[in-house]
């Protein structure tokens, strides 16, 4: 029998690990470029990126997938590149009309990768489980909440930044893309498969 709260821990540390601390840079240059009055955007965002990597786990614990670790370990720091540089180019860009849902889609997609990108350690844990989805459920559970933790913390020190100290939000956003671009670079070249 699983303990859902093992798994939803492990969910939690998942994220929150400053020793993988991709997941967090993901999550900042996602969230970055918004502020509290589209908090629900982001949540929304984040709900399908933790769906995305919950089934890309279940894809590898069934054993209908079997990713190559080492393309999926350059493609992870490639989705906080290209996260951050789309959402810097959004910030130069002039608005006009609708963008279509290709930050939804890329999120969902990315979800997917960065869940590859743990699933051998997952399906090693569950190799004593004889059921799957409860413990994918709280694992999934853990990946949210920690995921709502850092998407507020984002935002309220973009508050902090924009709104007390006078920050443009504009340049604010910009600075802390650049700072997750540079920390993603040397991610991509120790990442490299080829």
């Amino acid at each position: 029998m699983y303990d859902f709260w093992f798994y939803c821990k492990l969910g939690i540390n998942h994220v929150l690990d400053w020793g993988a601390y991709d997941h967090v840079l993901f999550l900042t240059a996602l969230t970055v470029p918004f502020t509290f009055k589209h908090w629900k955007k982001v949540v929304v965002l984040a709900t399908l990126f933790t769906i995305a990597h919950c089934l890309s786990l279940a894809l590898s614990a069934y054993s209908i997938v079997k990713a190559d670790v080492g393309l999926v370990e350059f493609l992870i720091p490639l989705t906080i590149l290209l996260t951050s540089a789309y959402n810097m180019f959004q910030v130069f860009a002039v608005q006009s009309g609708n963008r279509g849902y290709l930050l939804e889609f890329s999120t969902t997609f990315f979800g997917l990768i960065h869940g590859f990108g743990f699933s051998n350690y997952f399906n090693m844990l569950m190799s004593e489980e004889e059921e799957k989805i409860g413990p994918l459920l709280g694992f999934a559970c853990g990946i949210e909440i920690s995921q709502i933790i850092v998407i507020f913390a984002v935002l309220i020190l973009a508050f902090i930044f924009q709104n007390k100290l006078g920050v443009k939000r504009a340049v604010f956003t910009v600075l802390i893309l650049s700072a997750i671009i540079l920390l993603s670079i040397p991610m991509l070249i120790d990442g490299w498969p080829w």
